[in-house]
C-alpha cells in the first residue's frame, strides 16, 4: 500500500511541513537521545528513546506531505516508514512497534518492564535512524534541511 493510498482511507491527512518544522522535530530527537542517556529507570530512558523514534518517523511523513489522522497516530507514524524508505525497513517498523507496546505498559500499567538492554538498543537503534532521516532528507527534500 502507497502513502496515497492511506490517504484516501483516511488515515492521513495532507500537510505542508516548512523547515522550520523540521528543524524544531529535530530538535526534539536530539533533546530526547541526549536525555535517554541519564540516570533514570530503564522504563524511562526506553520511553524517551522511544519519543525520538517516533519523531523521526514522524519528519519522514511530514517531509512526504502527510501527518497521521488522531485514531493510532503513533501506530500509522511508525508503519508509514518502509512506505517512505523502503520495503527493506520493515523489520524496523515491527521493531518500532513492538517499542510503541512496551512503552505503553511501562508507561501505564506495569513498572519495570523494560531492561536497561533494551533501553540502550532502542537509543543506538534511533541513532542510526536518524543518520538515515538526515541522508533521506538531504536527498530528497534539501530545502526542508539545516546543516545537521
Amino acid at each position: 500500500m502507497r502513502l496515497q493510498q492511506w490517504k484516501a482511507n483516511g488515515w492521513l491527512q495532507a500537510h505542508q511541513t516548512t523547515p522550520a518544522q523540521i528543524a524544531d522535530l529535530l530538535a526534539i530527537v536530539d533533546r530526547d537521545l541526549q536525555d535517554s542517556m541519564r540516570e533514570l529507570s530503564p522504563d524511562w530512558q526506553f520511553g524517551i528513546a522511544y519519543n525520538a523514534a517516533l519523531k523521526l518517523c514522524t519528519i519522514l511523513l511530514y517531509a512526504s506531505g502527510y501527518r497521521p489522522e488522531k485514531n493510532l497516530a503513533h501506530y500509522r507514524t511508525l508503519a508509514a516508514l518502509p512506505l517512505i524508505l523502503g520495503n527493506t525497513r520493515k523489520d524496523d517498523a515491527d521493531y518500532l512497534d513492538t517499542c510503541r507496546s512496551k512503552r505503553n505498559t511501562a508507561e501505564y500499567d506495569t513498572a519495570g518492564t523494560v531492561s536497561q538492554s533494551e533501553a540502550d538498543e532502542l537509543r543506538a537503534f534511533t541513532h542510526e535512524l536518524r543518520t538515515d532521516v538526515i541522508a533521506w532528507l538531504k536527498a530528497n527534500h534539501p530545502i526542508l534541511i539545516t546543516a545537521h
